[in-house]
């Protein structure tokens, strides 16, 4: 406790200590006086202005006023649609106006503005100029002679100067333009060429100049110069707060020393604007609420870094809590703990300011918010797999490691074992019966319930088999069973003996060590012992790679999960391998039939119940390993669905005091189910996410998952490998290139085990399915269609999106990067499927090709030992 204390508060002090270092402050020119000239657009809402109610009279006067201190002259770009407001209002406050006519496609709207336009210039003397379009031949609305006559027309009725605004390369490009407008209004927005921060108010002044160049004697104003505030990047310009205030602070210094008219965009941020990508509601001098995002002088700071700061700290803080009420908790486990805490509390922060930060219109609430709520289980995921990784790495040594008291030993209750089988292979079965008639141990009896196998040619070699065994075998040969392996359990309970005071389970396929009651039976001594359960192993994982991975697989759960499981009481019961107390199992009512996986659901019961249970990794029995691919699946689609189904029958148990169950005990389950139902399962469904989003983000160049959405799958992802690779290093006794074939046949299963989940939501019973050993099974087909057709489409859509973001935003090769490292779960299931199918899998290929590699290595020895042949004829005469 008072190491994790120390940890706790080392943490708090080192997060915010890392928030202050950080926090930034950058300088530019001062500026004192007001601006030359500002946009303006009375449109503040996330609806686009043809849709929206026209601003009020009200709204807009309380616009200028706020503007007026800061800016000489504003300029509009509509004379309707409130627009028409405009010119009056600034009046009022002095202000001059550049009035806007916005000219496309639309004839009777482009009529109506020039009427206004022509009616508000007559009105109102503080117009010094109309502006006829607005980047109207840049959008191909009109083109060059028509947007002239437009022009030539406007100029006939007014006396103020008359010009259009376009960016600069057209004024270039279009140099007779020029000879219809009283000035050019010249757009320079280095931006959207591309260009950084740092380059954009030399190349602004260096466009201006060639301006100047090529229409000599013409006055020019930059009627759009600007930097946004938030969005991505395009690629070497990083929009940006800070950004913003440099780009800004330098230009309008620069400017006003040079003598460069200017109009800078805009006033206020345009939420609406979302058709100009993620940069175009942040251009504003001040957001849409009306605060101003800068200072004009002094240093530049981000007022907000502060309070971000406060919270990542108090949710780190508040994660932490728990690693307080860790008993002897040791300084390694507490600050792996910490800093996961504290990073977590740092990704809370930045979803909060990017929260408050944009402009969400209700498609992208809706997105940002269903990535959160996906997102969070995965963030407590990756935090359960470091909490796991900081006790095996760092934590104490086990307390509950199985030891029988020396007392106990002589404890010899009666065990009846029973073995289920269906169809399965006699021969196989044999093998398990032989090897239960060679147990040390003198008080025990086998009952075999072979069930809905009607072909004698399975049940009849049993039958003569358990004769030929002796009066310990009975032999049970039930058909029309129902409640699949539970059914045959119960009918082996109601031919156990009287005496027997312990129920063994064994899989047909299942070897037994002599040793395997001698050892576990004795643990009944204690009363309050209601199973203990030895671990699953395989005999045959030398029958091809695939095989070997498999079992490699299978190891983690019973070396690593059920070790630390066992610590708090909170085993899996796995329904082979496994003693029970009768008493404990009568007084659940039986084995349940209502569920696919009955072993798992009898012993959460017990659980439920108080009784204890102990787990040892040592193996007392070796099975067989399931036949193929395909079965392997199957196994685990079963074992998933039967698990939801568990969830589902057990959850109100798990609720304050309705059962036995521990704190602890709750935990372990829940965290476990989490683990590996949740991170499956929300896993395949981000990926089917991520697949829909890439059109909208490589064709329409909208709506970019934020890094706040893409980092955590990173984490998450990363934070997988690191536990696994970890916890089989210290725990798993494998080589380096078995743990490699574990970590891709357990991602291999992904699919299986959220399809599995899909099926519990929807369907309510599912039959057992039998794997397939022994030697039976044959897949049927290529097994892991659907993971190549989802692996194909996630690497085929982060190639499109390399390769159509020419703007390298950075955000879209962040989203590639996460659409590749979704795609390797499914990629892995194809590469076991294909394995299987192809010579590579047998290891009597490897062996034939070590041969060969061997003669071939030693024929090159030879030849290099051999001695030279010395001709003779051609030795020079002595």
């Amino acid at each position: 406790m008072r190491v994790a204390g120390v940890v706790v508060a080392l943490a708090v002090c080192v997060h915010a200590t890392l928030w202050f270092v950080t926090r930034e402050e950058r300088t530019a020119p001062n500026v004192e006086g007001p601006l030359a000239s500002i946009s303006y657009a009375p449109y503040r809402g996330s609806t686009h202005p043809d849709k929206a109610t026209p601003p009020t009279a009200e709204e807009i006067r309380a616009d200028l006023k706020a503007l007026a201190p800061h800016t000489r002259a504003i300029r509009t770009y509509s004379s309707t649609g409130g627009g028409e407001l405009v010119p009056a209002i600034a009046n009022e406050f002095g202000l001059k106006v550049a009035l806007g006519i916005w000219i496309d496609k639309d004839e009777k709207r482009n009529q109506r503005e020039i009427a206004n336009a022509l009616n508000l210039v007559r009105k109102n003397h503080n117009i010094i100029s109309i502006v006829v379009g607005n980047e109207t031949i840049y959008r191909a609305e009109k083109t060059v002679p028509e947007l002239m006559e437009i022009i030539q027309k406007v100029k006939r009725e007014v006396q103020v100067p008359v010009t259009t605004g376009e960016i600069w390369s057209v004024w270039v490009e279009h140099p007779e333009l020029a000879s219809a407008v009283d000035f050019i209004a010249a757009h320079i927005l280095p931006y959207w060429e591309g260009f950084s921060a740092n380059q954009t108010v030399d190349l602004s002044i260096e466009f201006y100049n060639r301006l100047r160049r090529v229409h000599p004697g013409k006055r020019i104003v930059i009627a759009e110069f600007g930097w946004p505030s938030a969005g991505y990047n395009r690629r070497a310009a990083f929009p940006g707060r800070f950004e913003q205030a440099q780009v800004l602070r330098d230009f309008v210094s620069r400017a006003d020393a040079l003598g460069i008219d200017y109009n800078i965009i805009e006033a206020f941020d345009q939420p609406w604007k979302t058709f100009e990508g993620s940069v175009g509601p942040y251009w504003g001098l001040w957001d849409a609420s009306g605060h101003r995002k800068f200072p004009w002088s002094g240093p530049i700071a981000d007022p907000e870094h502060n309070k971000l700061a406060v919270l990542a700290v108090l949710v780190g803080f508040l994660i932490s809590l728990p690693v307080l009420a860790m008993s002897a908790a040791s300084l390694g486990q507490a600050s792996l703990l910490a800093m996961a805490a504290h990073a977590v509390g740092g990704w809370v922060a930045a979803v909060f300011a990017y929260w408050n930060g944009h402009y969400l219109v209700p498609g992208a609430m809706a997105a940002l918010g269903a990535g959160i709520l996906l997102l969070i289980p995965l963030v407590l995921i990756a935090l359960s797999r470091i909490e796991e990784i900081a006790a095996i790495a760092f934590g104490r040594r086990q307390r509950r490691a199985l030891v029988v008291p020396a007392h106990e030993r002589g404890y010899a209750p009666k065990v009846s074992i029973h073995v289920p089988a269906y169809r399965e292979p006699p021969e196989m079965l044999k093998q398990t019966l032989d090897a239960l008639a060679r147990l040390d141990y003198d008080n025990w009896e086998c009952v075999v319930v072979i069930n809905n196998t009607p072909d004698p040619a399975f049940w009849r070699p049993i039958e003569d088999h358990c004769r030929l065994l002796g009066e310990r075998f009975k032999f049970i040969n039930a058909e029309r069973v129902e409640g699949f392996k539970a059914g045959a359990l119960r009918i082996a309970m109601a031919n156990t003996a009287p005496d027997a005071e312990i129920v063994g389970v064994i899989d047909a396929d299942y070897v037994v060590h002599p040793d395997w009651l001698k050892d576990l039976a004795p643990l009944f001594a204690d009363p309050r012992v209601g199973l203990v359960q030895a671990p699953q192993d395989h005999r045959d994982a030398d029958r091809s790679l695939t095989h070997l991975a498999m079992n490699a697989e299978y190891s983690g759960f019973f070396d690593i999960g059920m070790v630390e499981r066992n610590e708090v009481n909170a085993i899996i019961v796995h329904g082979t391998m496994c003693l029970i107390r009768r008493a404990a199992l009568e007084a659940a009512g039986g084995w349940p039939t209502d569920t696919i996986c009955e072993d798992t659901d009898l012993g959460l019961t017990l659980l439920e119940r108080g009784w204890l249970a102990h787990y040892t990794n040592r193996r007392y029995g070796y099975g067989l390993l399931p036949d193929n691919f395909e079965a392997y699946r199957k196994q685990r689609h079963r074992w998933a669905y039967g698990g939801f189904h568990i969830i589902k029958k057990h959850w109100r148990r798990f609720l304050p005091g309705a059962s036995l169950l521990t704190r602890d005990q709750r935990r372990e389950y829940a965290l476990g189910w989490l683990n590996w139902l949740g991170s499956e399962s929300i896993g395949v469904a981000v990926a089917i996410l991520n697949l829909l989003w890439v059109p909208v983000v490589a064709f329409i160049g909208i709506a970019v998952p934020d890094k706040i959405l893409t980092l955590p799958i990173l984490f998450a992802f990363a934070v997988s490998i690191l536990h696994f690779a970890t916890l089989y290093r210290l725990r798993v006794p494998l080589r380096a290139p078995q743990r490699v074939a574990a970590a891709i046949a357990a991602m291999s299963l992904q699919w299986t085990v959220a399809r599995a989940i899909w099926d519990g939501l929807i369907k309510d019973r599912l039959p057992f399915a039998r794997t397939a050993k022994g030697g039976r099974g044959r897949a049927q087909s290529f097994p892991a269609f659907w993971e190549a057709v989802l692996g194909g489409l996630l690497v085929l859509s982060a190639a499109v999106l390399f390769t159509t973001n020419r703007q390298e935003v950075r955000e879209i090769d962040l989203f590639a990067v996460v659409l590749l490292v979704q795609s390797v779960p499914f990629l892995s299931a194809v590469a076991m499927a294909s394995l299987e199918m192809s010579r590579f899998n047998e290891f009597a290929y490897w062996q034939a090709l070590g041969r060969r590699l061997a003669e071939l290595r030693l024929g090159r020895l030879r030849v290099a030992r051999a001695p030279a042949v010395v001709d003779k004829k051609a030795e020079p005469a002595q």
